[in-house]
């Protein structure tokens, strides 16, 4: 079955003895597909900034965007594989990515560290709350594994938020 080339493509499905009705299983394979473009998406917004960090404290962003985006890497295989073993087609190709993604576009001009932990710590705080809609959705979808899997990557990006928050954070913003 081929899979429509529009923005809203087709969510295609085999047949699957998951005890997931076919219904909820269209459902939550779109779900995963929507957040695998938004994790693709902000896999190479992390490289960005790898890529192109300037000034003080360089080797230490640096390093610390690498890992980041290592670790979103696993996310991308965690999400694809789910949709495909509820019977779908992951749709991760950089070119749906781009399409797909609700992330906002990473600003090109960011030298600084400060100006990509920024960037950052807004696409991570977007991503978060996208992906603890997804922990209820999939559950009222009745589908208790994606919602843990959602669970997990919540809770790692939730702990890299406060890494990269704790860059920005001082004395003097404690409210």
């Amino acid at each position: 079955m081929a899979v429509s080339q529009t923005k809203t493509a087709k969510t295609a499905q085999y047949q699957s003895r998951i005890n997931i009705p076919a219904e909820k299983r269209t459902q939550l394979i779109g779900m995963l597909n929507q957040h695998l473009a938004d994790t693709l998406d902000l896999y190479t917004q992390v490289k960005q900034a790898h890529w192109n960090v300037k000034g003080m404290n360089f080797y230490q962003l640096h390093l610390l965007f690498d890992e980041l985006a290592t670790e979103v890497l696993g996310f991308v295989d965690l999400l694809a594989e789910r949709a495909t073993t509820l019977g779908g087609i992951a749709q991760g190709t950089a070119r749906m990515a781009a399409e797909a993604s609700a992330l906002p576009e990473y600003p090109l001009g960011a030298v600084e560290g400060r100006e990509h932990v920024e960037a950052l710590v807004e696409r991570y705080g977007q991503y978060s709350s996208r992906i603890r809609t997804a922990i209820d959705d999939s559950d009222s979808l009745g589908d208790k594994d994606t919602a843990d899997l959602y669970t997990e990557i919540s809770r790692a990006v939730d702990m890299r938020l406060w890494f990269l928050e704790a860059h920005l954070q001082s004395s003097a913003t404690l409210d």
